[in-house]
């Protein structure tokens, strides 16, 4: 949908909305004014139809685009391998070569015990991120529009500003780090940080407390940080699409301002590609670092 076809309120709203499926129970009446017979699995048509459909809702934009953009980073990255040889490599062995050479170094620079598991977890983060947050960068109303045309009401095209991606990702590192603690230390030894640092057996309630929001806090930061991030990038967005259609409405064929919200949106992009980099970036490196405390035994 276009902006100048609904209200400012109307238009974030839509840009922010995930086209949600889910179970809406018997009796329900749906945003059309259409009453369910029977509780129906369906696409939710208005954030209330989401919101009504409870925590087993699945926000299919977000599962699909994930899917694809992997799907993608193993085609290319598959690709690469075996086009690898001693001749004169080709641009796409060079990038992805350039790619794995700054995981390995920047695993070395900060896990000190060994893994075979942290380089290829390192890259797979790395990689995945950088080409979630890049969606970011396709015009905004592009694909709103084609899944408009497609009859769906809502598509979000960017999955990392989504906290449900974002906390999964981040959940699924913080089991990882559990895991390692207790497999390198022994459940005594994990136990045994968590109720005795840093103020020894006397202190066993602080140190209990101290530890365990610090623990709790590792996923809980990794996801807001990207998702923070990313949705506030979005934001700004939709805010300059906003601002060129108040233009375009005020002025209609004045280049001035048509121009300025090119530059503006250009001028964003070009910063955006260094917060897309730097988040994929931060995610992966505490990644490494957390998983590098895990395999730190304190004494």
């Amino acid at each position: 949908m276009s902006a100048d076809t609904q209200t400012s309120t109307e238009y974030i709203k839509h840009h922010l909305q995930n086209l949600t499926w889910g179970q809406l129970p018997e009796g329900y009446t749906r945003a059309d004014g259409e009453v369910l017979e029977t509780s129906t699995w369906t696409l939710a048509h208005s954030a209330q139809e989401a919101k009504d459909m409870g925590f087993w809702a699945l926000n299919v934009d977000t599962v699909g685009v994930s899917l694809v953009l992997g799907a993608l980073f193993l085609f290319l990255f598959s690709r690469a391998a075996k086009a690898a040889s001693n001749g004169v490599p080709s641009g796409l062995v060079n990038f992805v070569e350039w790619i794995i050479e700054f995981i390995d170094s920047s695993v070395r620079g900060s896990f000190t015990a060994r893994n075979a598991l942290v380089a290829p977890l390192a890259l797979t983060i790395f990689v995945w991120i950088f080409l979630m947050n890049l969606m970011d960068l396709v015009p905004i109303d592009w694909i709103p529009l084609l899944a408009s045309s497609l009859g769906l009401h809502f598509f979000k095209a960017v999955p990392t500003t989504d906290p449900n991606a974002t906390f999964g990702m981040s959940i699924s590192v913080f089991l990882l780090v559990v895991y390692y603690s207790i497999k390198m230390k022994g459940l005594g030894g994990f136990v045994g940080e968590l109720t005795l640092q840093p103020f020894g057996k006397f202190g066993l309630p602080a140190n209990l407390f101290l530890e365990g929001v610090n623990l709790i806090a590792k996923p809980v930061s990794l996801a807001l940080r990207l998702f923070g991030n990313m949705y506030a990038g979005e934001m700004i967005f939709i805010l300059i699409a906003l601002m060129g259609a108040a233009w375009a409405g005020a002025s209609a064929g004045n280049a001035v301002l048509f121009g300025s919200q090119v530059l503006l949106s250009l001028g964003w992009g070009i910063f955006h590609i260094l917060i897309v980099t730097l988040q994929a970036f931060i995610f992966m490196t505490l990644t490494i670092v957390y998983m590098d405390m895990a395999h730190q035994e304190h004494h």
